[in-house]
């Protein structure tokens, strides 16, 4: 059966407060804290040292799911923000980052779950549909009002005060079954969709991670003769090729410059993690933070063209060592925090060529096998600067950037394609939720046959 086109409700009337606007005539306003319970049950301090709980971070989540499997901690070792407590039916949003729109549905989970104090958990009272409450709490007309009222820069965050007065519209129960009806049926097919795309991009990124390893471990000769590398899990390497410590290649700079701004300082463009993180290329360009530093630390960690920077900390191991290129720089804009920067020798060893390697699983494993840490994971410095490094000769570098450059060109393109698609996804997903838990529309023809929306 063709789902019924969705259409507005037939009367609506003034909410009464200016960000939420009109309403369905039938729906109540009330406060957050007058619908839910605002969970604030906490780990006590006196728990025993050996109590073993599953752990959820921040960064463990995204808008609606899990990202990160949640990490087994003994009380002992937990950070002292793995205190909250999560029950079955609980929504979970973050006070804290709140820009990530950090938002979990808790549907039958473990007793022992506990989640960080940067969470205000939700816990629907009688008469709530448990997930209406997380579907309202994903829409942007609320994720976007926390981080409106959220302050502060690097991390900010909103107090639970001011979180829990917000003004919400509430449909009745029957109507809210209805809704999560619908919205399941239709988050189902776009889920789908995604997961589709996001499977694409995984083999893209291993067809594109295949063809660096072979150029930056065999060269792009065929026939050259080989000889053991010495490096695990690399095998052999052209004969003619070195194997050299990076600490004998670069010039290795772990900033100290962090996001704050004082007086006395100048002014600067910073060039921090996500920059890195989300950018192979660095340029001038790009939306940087402005911050502060030293004379000397501005002689010390201004960027220049050739120059690779690889994370250092994460808190995950598999963000750890990954590089981007600086191809265009300028004068105020420095290497920030949590970044190592690599400055290679002119004489031996190419910028473009040292990205590409880092890029090979056999040369960022030996990164990954050396960071340590148990909810945060650092780099020591002399773990960057013992690695090894397959070294060809200048030219062999310069031949082997090209011809990557060329391969990778048209996998670039596919991923950005499929990311694009995927972005496009959430973005349609949110405006679905967002119009439908504020009564935009209608949804209780369509959630009657669970059909979905038209076009899904």
């Amino acid at each position: 059966m063709t789902a019924p086109a969705l259409q507005p409700y037939p009367c609506y009337r003034p909410s009464g407060v200016p960000w939420l606007g009109d309403v369905p005539a039938h729906w109540e306003v009330r406060r957050l804290k007058h619908w839910v319970g605002i969970n604030e049950a906490l780990l006590s301090e006196a728990t025993d040292a050996g109590f073993e709980f599953r752990y959820l971070e921040i960064g463990a989540i995204d808008a609606g799911r899990l990202i990160e499997k949640p990490a087994r901690l003994h009380f002992a070792n937990a950070p002292s923000r793995a205190r909250r407590i999560v029950r079955t039916n609980d929504t979970i949003i973050s006070t804290v980052r709140t820009y990530l729109k950090a938002v979990w549905f808790a549907e039958n989970v473990p007793d022992d779950l506990i989640c960080s104090t940067g969470f205000a958990v939700l816990t629907p009272r009688p008469g709530t549909a448990p997930k209406f409450v997380s579907y309202l709490a994903q829409s942007n007309f609320l994720t976007d009002r926390v981080t409106a009222e959220s302050v502060g820069i690097a991390y900010p965050a909103i107090a639970e005060s001011k979180f829990r007065v917000f003004h919400i519209a509430v449909p009745p129960p029957d109507e809210q079954a209805a809704i999560v009806r619908y919205l399941d049926d239709a988050d189902g097919r776009i889920r789908r969709y995604i997961d589709a795309k996001e499977r694409l991009i995984v083999l893209l990124a291993e067809q594109r991670r295949a063809a660096i390893h072979q150029a930056v471990t065999r060269g792009l000769d065929p026939d050259a003769p080989l000889r053991p590398s010495g490096i695990p899990g690399l095998g052999d390497v052209p004969a003619h090729w070195e194997v050299r410590r990076l600490r004998n290649l670069v010039d290795m700079r772990a900033s100290n410059v962090d996001k704050h701004s004082k007086d006395q300082e100048l002014p600067v463009r910073l060039c921090n993690y996500v920059d890195v993180y989300k950018n192979d290329r660095i340029t001038a360009d790009l939306p940087f933070m402005r911050a502060t530093a030293t004379a000397d630390e501005i002689a010390r960690f201004r960027l220049q063209s050739g120059d690779v920077l690889i994370t250092k900390d994460s808190e995950v191991w598999h963000d750890i060592a990954v590089p981007a290129l600086v191809e265009h720089t300028a004068d105020d804009l420095v290497c920030g925090y949590h970044l190592a920067l690599l400055r290679p020798s002119p004489d031996a060893l190419s910028g473009p060529y040292l990205f590409c390697a880092l890029q090979s699983s056999a040369i960022a494993s030996q990164f990954h096998i050396e960071a340590n840490g148990v909810t945060r994971y650092g780099l020591p410095h002399q773990a960057i600067k013992s690695a090894l490094l397959p070294v060809p000769p200048l030219h062999e570098q310069a031949a082997i950037v090209a011809h990557l450059d060329r391969v990778t060109a048209g996998i670039d393109a596919a991923i950005a394609r499929a990311r694009r698609q995927i972005e496009l996804l959430n973005e349609y997903r949110a405006r679905l939720i967002a119009d439908v838990v504020t009564g935009q529309v209608d949804v209780r023809p369509a959630a009657a046959i669970a059909s979905g929306p038209p076009g899904v």
